[in-house]
């Protein structure tokens, strides 16, 4: 059995260094050397840790003082230097860099700064010379964008424009140092491509708004995302030179913050603030005490371009990530690299950017067993009818009984309806339409589809009622939009394994949006069962009980 590889983590015990020592405790090849400037630090923080099968050494390390003495110390193979802002770094940023040339040790890091992961090439030949790799940006950003890009660009005859961008959960934690190099920049001049074009452009001043949504998977909240300085403004221009544009932004949460910041940073472009270093401690302190919401993160990339025949090609690629697992994947580049070296496959010598070490399905080995959904869709595709349009790749998963009713003008079939007792929901049910109770009665339902627009006729017996159906757009993008009369309901189309769910998102009353806690609560899905398509529509309200239930089986016609 050979030696195990020692792995000196700079900021081992900080908030990326602490993920990557999450990611890779579990490994028995390996001696992680968790270092700061605090031993005692280090110390403390590996008494946290679950008992794993790698080896945890607290050291102390000042990336500032005397390099060589302390690398020599310490005896590692592969320095990991997980501290930062490398925006800060200013003319002793690549010290570390140059130390372990000097020393023939083997380097990778998380930096987020373009200027920072553009500068490591110049150590290029040096670190060839000496052995060892100098592997840079090692992280979602541009790491992760570079593997989906690729993917994304399979069979294509060019690409024209790359965007992407990260919206973390608002429990992710941001550590100070994230944060300090986001205040650096927010509103100071950076440079990028659009329109074919080399400009100037202002990091949270420039925004996009997309909804993170994999097909069949409950989707982000529709989302503004906003310009950030981060290497792949540089990296991907160099992968792809064609590109006409290259942007990638962040959707900070909650959005109160995101606004404050976006405020800070006009002030900053228009020279009334300085740059917002200085109020670095007040945004650690507000981003990580002030959260709401869901608990659940996501990422996009998407590319547009021309495909062999030269016909115009849209693709993007979505990824949801539940919980704590989200905070992990900037992380897991590193991890995915360490285990590669384990197993043989080392980084050829030089000094680079890390966007060409890994591929996507390094990443899709590692997201396996986690909470983490990713999915393509193909944004130029023919139209389809509304079910198959919105569900994209996941419309294949769905059982046929189920494609086969939302593919068709005519189903027939016996339901039963239930009423609540509540005067209020008798209401509302009459003002919706719904049909009376009653038990096992002959159910049709009509398709009428008019450009993009789905007119479902349902007739009970003998009542009918209506609604239309379309997809959204801007905020309710991704997402079934249907009409009752005067309430309108936007809703994700999740695929299970029973059949697909409907769950509402968003809704308005007489054209006025209001909070989801305020709408009628829906219980509806369809399933296969015997072969026969199964529906269940079931919707109360707090205040008044049940409204209506109805439920039955169909027969395309």
């Amino acid at each position: 059995m050979s030696d195990p590889l020692r792995i000196l983590i700079v900021g081992g015990y900080g908030t990326f260094g602490g993920r990557i020592v999450e990611l890779l405790e579990n490994e028995p090849r390996i001696v992680l050397i968790i270092a700061g400037r605090s031993a005692e630090k280090a110390r403390a923080y590996i008494a946290t840790r679950r008992t794993g099968e790698a080896v945890l050494i607290p050291a102390a390390f000042d990336r500032d003082g005397d390099l060589g003495p302390q690398l020599a110390a310490l005896t590692p193979q592969l320095v990991i230097d997980a501290s930062g802002p490398f925006q800060a770094y200013g003319a002793t940023g690549f010290a570390l860099i140059e130390a372990c040339i000097r020393a023939r040790l083997s380097y990778l890091d998380l930096a987020d700064g373009a200027d920072f992961v553009a500068g490591v090439a110049a150590y290029d030949e040096a670190a060839k010379a000496a052995g060892i790799f100098v592997l840079s940006g090692v992280s979602s950003f541009p790491v992760l964008t570079a593997a989906v890009v690729r993917r994304l660009g399979e069979g294509l005859a060019g690409i024209e424009t790359i965007e992407g961008g990260i919206a973390p959960s608002p429990y992710a934690g941001v550590g100070l140092n994230v944060i300090r190099a986001i205040s650096s920049y927010a509103g100071r001049p950076t440079p990028i491509r659009r329109d074919g074009q080399d400009i100037t452009a202002y990091p949270f001043t420039d925004h996009a708004r997309v909804t993170i949504a994999p097909p069949g998977a409950l989707p982000l909240t529709s989302t503004l995302f906003s310009l950030v300085d981060v290497p792949d403004l540089r990296a991907l221009q160099q992968l792809w030179p064609n590109a006409r544009t290259v942007w990638m932004g962040a959707g900070p949460v909650p959005a109160i913050l995101h606004r404050a910041l976006i405020a800070c940073a006009w002030l900053v472009r228009l020279r009334l603030l300085p740059p917002l270093t200085f109020m670095a401690g007040l945004m650690h302190w507000s981003t990580n005490r002030l959260r709401w919401g869901e608990h659940r993160g996501g990422m996009f990339v998407r590319i547009a371009g021309r495909d062999s025949r030269g016909a115009p090609a849209r693709r993007s690629w979505h990824m949801l990530a539940e919980g704590d697992d989200g905070p992990l994947i900037p992380s897991m580049a590193v991890e995915a690299l360490v285990r590669k070296h384990l197993d043989g496959h080392v980084p050829a010598p030089g000094a680079r950017a890390a966007t060409a070490e890994l591929e996507l399905a390094d990443y899709e080995a590692l997201f396996d067993g986690r909470r983490i959904t990713t999915g393509f869709c193909d944004d130029a595709a023919s139209p389809q009818r509304l079910y198959p349009t919105l569900l994209g790749e996941a419309w294949k998963r769905l059982p046929y009984a189920i494609r086969a009713i939302h593919e068709g003008d005519l189903a027939e079939g016996v339901a039963t309806v239930e009423r609540g007792r509540n005067p209020l929901g008798h209401l509302g049910a009459w003002i919706a339409g719904f049909p009376p109770a009653a038990k096992d009665i002959p159910v049709t339902v009509r398709f009428d589809e008019t450009a993009g627009v789905e007119t479902w006729t349902r007739r009970f017996g003998p009542y009918t009622f209506s609604s239309r159906q379309y997809a959204g757009a801007g905020r309710w993008d991704r997402l079934l939009v249907e009409r009752f009369g005067a309430m309108t309901f936007a809703m994700a189309l999740v695929v299970e394994e029973a059949g697909l769910r409907l769950v509402i998102r968003h809704w308005r009353l007489l054209g006025i949006p209001l909070p989801l806690w305020l709408a009628p609560r829906s219980n509806s899905f369809e399933a296969e069962k015997d072969g026969a398509f199964r529906f269940h529509v079931e919707i109360s309200h707090p205040l008044t009980g049940l409204i209506v239930r109805y439920r039955g089986r169909l027969k395309r016609r």
